[in-house]
This record gives C-alpha cells, sequence and structure tokens, in this order.
C-alpha cells in the first residue's frame, strides 16, 4: 500500500467519524456507551425513536468504527471503540499552534485593553 493509499484511507476514515459525530443523537449514544456496553433497548431509552431508527444509528456508528457489537446469544451489546477518536483528536491536533496563538494574540490584546483603561481612570483623578 502506498503512502498516498494510506492518506486517502485516513481520509476516509475521518469522514465517516466526522459524519457519525454530526448527529447528536449518535453523540448521545457514544457518551453512554463510555459508561459501558448496552443493548439496543437500553440505548433507545433515552430517546422518543423507534427502535429500527436507533438501529440505523448504530448502523452508521458501527460502520464508522465507533462501536463494535457482540454476538452473545440473542444480547447483542455494542461497545465503545475509541481508536476513531483517537485518529480525531490527532487530526485536530496539527491546529494546535494555530489556535493558541490567536489565543495568546487575545491575551495580549485584553491585557492591553486593561492597561488602557486603568492608565484612563488614573488621569481622570
Amino acid at each position: 500500500m502506498s503512502a498516498g493509499t494510506t492518506s486517502a484511507a485516513k481520509e476516509d476514515r475521518l469522514d465517516e467519524t466526522f459524519a457519525a459525530l454530526a448527529n447528536s443523537t449518535r453523540r448521545a449514544i457514544l457518551a453512554r456507551l463510555t459508561e459501558g456496553e448496552a443493548n439496543v433497548n437500553q440505548l433507545a431509552e433515552p430517546f422518543e425513536l423507534s427502535l429500527p431508527a436507533i438501529s440505523k444509528h448504530l448502523k452508521v456508528l458501527e460502520r464508522a468504527g465507533l462501536i463494535v457489537r457482540g454476538q452473545r446469544a440473542q444480547f447483542r451489546p455494542c461497545a465503545l471503540d475509541a481508536a476513531p477518536l483517537e485518529e480525531v483528536s490527532t487530526w485536530a491536533e496539527q491546529y494546535r499552534p494555530v489556535w493558541e496563538a490567536r489565543f495568546e494574540r487575545m491575551d495580549t490584546y485584553l491585557q492591553q485593553l486593561r492597561q488602557q483603561r486603568k492608565t484612563g481612570h488614573d488621569d481622570e483623578r
């Protein structure tokens, strides 16, 4: 597999992960799974959605690699797989220097405003 293919595959995985995370119901399901595995009925409890609708959300999460589904008789527990979230974190981390620089500039600007305000108030006395 060439580097270009590897990079394209990573991009495709990120696309699937972001698409799965774009829905608040799916994010809530993932949050529930941080507490431990659960079956479809347990995951559906807090939502006013049908079981087939919850199952569709689970399929999206499974396709994105965010959950794995077990096979124990009739009980098919779902469990969180955090590996795709780690890939998102790694991807976002490359932008850290950009946002830190912006925060530093904003902090500098706020300090200047405070100093001007303090100096301005001293002149009025």
